[in-house]
């Protein structure tokens, strides 16, 4: 049931997206479109909500139960970047925006691009962390939860890899190549000049 749960829970996250973008860009209601842009973090609330109405029924705790957790802390972590990310695109084609700047590519300003989203996962884990240590308390019975206990170890492993990852780009950033620097440079003086 949790499964199937997580899953109407990512399909309803991008209909709420879709429906709330279309609602912003085609049909210019923008406060509609807000309103269900809003109502994502519902989902993640009844996600919740029935996996602690499943456990209190008594069910087994199992890697379904931790596979929520990990699913709500990756919402909470990243899903508000997500969402903005593709409203700029949507704004973009939609709305005839400007087109969004993509993250730096090279040097120290990608270095603290990838810091700020390793910062997501770090944020995704904590919350993870924090809802199977809830649930293990609510379960209250060590021989049940080790599955809970692994998904801990699982959410700080991807977030120590992410980091490391970060931690390159800081470590070894990437240089821009030669004839990339030009054209930006040249780019940039004929701005100026307009």
């Amino acid at each position: 049931m949790i499964v199937a749960l997580i899953a109407a829970c990512e399909i309803g996250f991008w209909v709420l997206l879709a429906a709330g973008l279309a609602c912003r860009y085609l049909l210019k209601m923008p406060r509609t479109g807000l309103a269900l842009l809003l109502c994502e973090p519902l989902l993640e609330v009844v996600l919740l909500v029935a996996t602690a109405l499943d456990l209190k029924s008594g069910a087994e705790p199992n890697w379904t139960h931790g596979l929520a957790a990990l699913y709500i802390g990756y919402t909470v972590g990243h899903g508000h970047r997500t969402v903005k990310w593709l409203d700029g695109h949507a704004a973009h084609r939609l709305g005839g925006a400007a087109k969004p700047l993509g993250p730096p590519r090279y040097g120290m300003a990608r270095a603290r691009h990838e810091t700020k989203v390793w910062l997501g996962t770090l944020t995704a884990a904590t919350v993870a962390t924090v809802l199977l240590q809830l649930a293990i308390w609510y379960v209250d019975d060590p021989g049940r939860t080790t599955s809970l206990e692994a998904w801990r170890f699982t959410a700080w492993r991807a977030a120590g890899i992410h980091g490391l990852v970060a931690l390159a780009y800081w470590i070894w950033p990437k240089r821009a190549p030669a004839g990339e620097l030009g054209n930006r440079a040249a780019g940039e003086k004929e701005s100026v000049r307009r």
